[in-house]
């Protein structure tokens, strides 16, 4: 839905019950992973997002059936694939094209793609993609156009140590091996829930990965894998999003179906701003209570504090923009390190035009002084998190907001402006 733009007006808690919408992270391996076998693979809560729809268009175009079952519910099942190419224009939009290479290869053997597409937040490597292939017997080229991978005959299992702990990386090569021949053992492997959600339906597909929610997982090679059935768990990234947007404007929020013991290291890292959220219904759902005076925790000392992401089980990356934002609205200063991506944190001068007091030190690092009284502006998203975290700060600030590229928040964010008018947003969806 390109084109098009929200106005917001600023200024009214939100406050109700939401339910998550699947895992965004998840979806895209789980999709890719239908490619591993001719049989049906059924997948319940998928998200209705631009990332989603833009892959299951791009795996239709290589022979997949795409059946939509209801609104969250995909029907998958590969059992004639055409081509090892996909459509190039569409898979250059999103970063998920590059999940094609690790399934294609195991069952056909080749596969070429493009450089792949998503956000502009910094370089964003295929190495750790490349080598691990390379290490089960793939041949690999590139051009500045294309790249492919090949074997001869059948992968074959080796000792992996991922040069870095990439999430996508991890799955790709998850996905070859569990086609491959032998054993596979990956060390230094990505284990947020997402890579998690893959290593259970491939098993449920019949592969054998243990060592799930570690950094070693060890794959052993199947033949073939058949169908299975999947329900994706709660975006965990959707969930800090809301929480953040309750508490900024002081609202009460009850998510349902949260999970909280998906959010420990968000629960430290919200803490120092004095943002506080709590399991309730035996941790199942999350608890935002209204009426927060948001205050950042000092350390021991005095000291500032800093909030920082890390691997799993650390504090996402992905929720860097959106404690900006919510550092604005804590009394007190604390420094925002993101460590993976040297663009992410450039969108700060959007919110320095709405008057919060934010220092760009580095292409990593800001500090943030708050509270700040924010003014609405006429601003643009400029990928996934900070477009919302933008639509976070115009719910709290005084007067209208307008928001272009809409585009980019709906690839991550399902239907939010609905979802949030039902909470009691202020926001229309207009044509640019």
């Amino acid at each position: 839905m390109s084109g098009q733009r929200l106005e917001i007006e600023g200024g009214h808690p939100i406050s109700g019950k939401i339910r998550p919408s699947g895992n965004k992270n998840a979806a895209l391996p789980l999709i890719a992973a239908c490619l591993l076998t001719e049989d049906e693979v059924v997948l319940h809560n998928v998200p209705r997002i631009r990332d989603v729809g833009a892959l299951l268009e791009l795996i239709a175009g290589l022979g997949v059936t795409v059946t939509h079952r209801d609104s969250s519910t995909v029907v998958l099942k590969a059992s004639a694939l055409g081509s090892q190419e996909p459509d190039f224009k569409l898979a250059k939009q999103i970063r998920a094209s590059i999940l094609l290479a690790g399934p294609l290869l195991a069952r056909r053997g080749r596969v070429n793609l493009p450089p792949p597409g998503g956000d502009v937040i910094g370089r964003r490597r295929i190495d750790t993609h490349v080598l691990g292939l390379e290490a089960l017997g793939a041949k690999f080229h590139a051009t500045p156009e294309t790249f492919s991978f090949s074997v001869d005959k059948r992968l074959v299992g080796a000792e992996i140590f991922l040069d870095e702990a990439s999430v996508t990386g991890t799955e790709n090569v998850l996905m070859a091996a569990s086609l491959a021949d032998g054993r596979t053992t990956i060390m230094n492997a990505a284990s947020e829930p997402h890579i998690q959600e893959l290593c259970h339906l491939i098993n449920a597909m019949g592969g054998k990965i243990n060592g799930v929610g570690t950094n070693t997982l060890v794959v052993d090679g199947v033949t073939r894998l058949h169908g299975a059935e999947h329900t994706l768990g709660p975006d965990y990234i959707e969930v800090g999003s809301l929480m953040v947007l309750a508490a900024v404007t002081g609202g009460e929020l009850l998510l349902q179906g949260a999970r909280m013991q998906d959010h420990r290291a968000t629960k430290i890292a919200f803490g120092r701003l004095g943002l506080r959220f709590e399991g309730v219904n035996g941790g199942e759902d999350i608890l935002v209570r209204g009426g927060q005076e948001m205050k950042v925790q000092h350390e021991i000392g005095g000291a500032i504090p800093k909030v920082e992401d890390a691997p799993w089980p650390g504090f996402p990356a992905d929720l860097t923009s959106i404690a900006v934002v919510a550092a604005t609205q804590a009394e007190g200063t604390v420094l925002v390190h993101e460590k993976m991506f040297e663009s992410r944190l450039f969108f700060v001068d959007r919110l320095q035009s709405m008057g919060a007091r934010v220092v760009l030190c580095d292409p990593h690092r800001v500090v943030v002084s708050g509270k700040s009284r924010l003014w609405g502006q006429e601003l643009v998203s400029p990928d996934i998190r900070a477009g919302m975290a933008l639509v976070i700060a115009a719910l709290c600030a005084e007067g209208k907001s307008v928001i272009h590229n809409v585009q980019q928040i709906d690839r991550g964010y399902e239907r939010i402006d609905e979802r949030l008018i039902a909470l009691g947003a202020r926001i229309k969806r207009k044509a640019d």
